[in-house]
């Protein structure tokens, strides 16, 4: 996404990584090819082999020198998620080098109890016994995308190789620099070099992944985007995992303790620059709060310092993609010109750099393209409803549903509206923070994406789930095996009918 300063607008054969904050070059890398993507595919192909012939407790004790190795040398990591993401010191350690440590010291601890063979009662065939094992797809690709441009990708790149996996990572070309810096580490934690591959470049590059024989696709982006990989796996039969968009609703009930809502709303709206997809993108408060409510995140949005990230007294940093300014001011314009008010922020930061101000939208209607397409970026817009009841219903009237937030001091009424809310997770009294807990499963419903990420599912998704069945007792033949014969069937009528039919003690 980009203009002048974009990777776009770099000649063909390299991309330029640009500091957002500054709009000076930072680095580097190629813009590869087909060949280059196939033989990427191949090298960690090769190195799987080798790879998925370890125990899972060895792979785990391996991949755990990874975190070891991330915390020894957080803060050039730090620096460089700072220069290239424009996100804040605080949000780069905190929001993903932590997030990706945590992650790895919890799947090299529980991977061998979720990735053990699960036995399969079976109710009818007592005489035989079934269990599920799980056994690495191959060669996993990772399409990454620029908001967080290391805790998504390097979370998922780990959990694989985790579960026997290799994995070609191809990153987005406006943060490719710190997929490097990730491919540096793994090398520098003493893991099989060609088991990671890194393959930078634009969409064709992407695509290219895509029809190297990879056995699995990751995808994290755009809806549009991700709507053209699940076509191409499709026609490949490469199954794959699709986080898409989001357009998270915030719930504030009649009874909310509105000093933390306001705060949480603000934090959720802000954080990383409103450059995540689960910010809060629109609330929904109920008319007996809802001015106490918008005083009280306007003076907080008001507050916030905005500035180049590499300070250490800035809270909200740069966005990462000029594109990506223009459409949050657009999308802001045509608010204002449909009649919403500015209670804070609401314009492009003047001087250098991809800044736009935090920006509270009160007066907002459902019908505004501001509270019903993904904004991404700095923007919080208010709507006033009658009751809870309205709320649910407005939250649900959207074609996104990845997370929803509910604010009330009624901890079942919560979970009450929350169990009504059309989304694959929803936080009472709390905002984005589940990303960071491993055990839990991340993904969305409608255009919100496909399967999930992190915990037990995202972990078996990333294996081939088998099945094996046995005998436990030795029988001669089935009774069921030819030759058919008159007497066997009907002996098998009278049991299914004992079995199945309606009993004279059922009503």
């Amino acid at each position: 996404m980009g203009a002048a300063t974009s990777p776009s607008a770099i000649a063909a054969g390299t991309i330029t990584s640009i500091n957002p904050a500054t709009g000076q070059p930072i680095g580097e890398v190629p813009d590869m090819g087909a060949d280059e993507v196939r033989a990427a595919v191949a090298a960690a192909r090769t190195a799987q082999k080798d790879w998925a012939r370890l125990p899972l407790e060895t792979r785990c004790r391996r991949i755990a020198r990874f975190a070891e190795v991330l915390m020894s040398r957080a803060e050039e990591v730090i620096d460089l998620l700072v220069r290239e993401g424009g996100k804040t010191r605080m949000e780069a350690l905190g929001m993903e080098v932590v997030v990706v440590a945590d992650l790895v010291r919890y799947f090299a601890k529980h991977a061998p109890e979720m990735l053990a063979p699960e036995p399969v009662p079976l109710h009818l065939m007592k005489h035989r016994a079934s269990y599920l094992h799980f056994v690495p797809r191959g060669v996993v690709g990772v399409i990454a995308p620029w908001n967080f441009p290391f805790s998504i990708p390097i979370g998922e790149t780990m959990m694989s190789f985790i579960a026997g996996n290799g994995v070609v990572l191809k990153p987005s070309e406006v943060t490719p620099l710190i997929a490097l810096k990730a491919k540096e580490l793994f090398v520098a934690a003493d893991l099989p070099p060609d088991l990671f591959q890194v393959v930078t470049g634009r969409g064709g590059t992407g695509a290219a992944l895509i029809d190297a024989g990879i056995n699995y696709c990751v995808f994290t982006g755009s809806v549009a985007t991700g709507k053209k990989v699940a076509a191409a796996c499709g026609e490949r039969l490469i199954p794959c995992t699709l986080e898409l968009g989001g357009k998270a609703p915030a719930v504030v009930c009649g009874d909310a303790d509105i000093d933390r809502a306001a705060q949480a709303i603000t934090w959720g709206g802000f954080a990383n620059s409103g450059q995540v997809c689960a910010s809060v993108e629109r609330v929904y408060a109920v008319e007996s709060i809802h001015d106490s409510l918008v005083e009280k995140i306007t003076k907080q949005a008001r507050e916030l310092r905005q500035g180049d990230a590499g300070a250490q007294d800035v809270d909200v940093g740069a966005m990462a993609w000029d594109r990506q300014v223009d459409n949050v001011e657009t999308l802001v314009d045509a608010a204002i010109a449909s009649g919403a008010t500015v209670a804070a922020g609401g314009k492009r930061r003047a001087g250098a750099g991809m800044f736009f101000e935090p920006t509270v939208l009160v007066n907002c209607t459902q019908d505004m393209d501001v509270m019903r397409k993904e904004i991404f970026g700095p923007v919080i817009p208010i709507m006033k409803v009658q009751n809870e009841e309205e709320a649910v219903r407005l939250a649900n009237d959207s074609h996104l549903g990845l997370l929803a937030y509910v604010f009330t001091r009624d901890r079942e009424r919560g979970k009450r509206l929350a169990e009504r809310i059309e989304a694959g997770t929803v936080m009472i009294n709390d905002v984005l923070n589940t990303y960071a807990c491993p055990e839990t499963p991340w993904g969305g419903v409608k255009h919100s994406g496909i399967g999930r990420t992190h915990s037990l599912l995202g972990l078996r998704d990333l294996c081939d789930t088998r099945h094996v069945n046995h005998d436990r007792v030795a029988l001669g033949r089935e009774v069921w095996w030819y030759p058919y014969k008159e007497g066997t069937f009907r002996a098998l009528l009278r049991g299914a009918r004992l079995l199945f039919g309606k009993r004279p003690w059922s009503r």
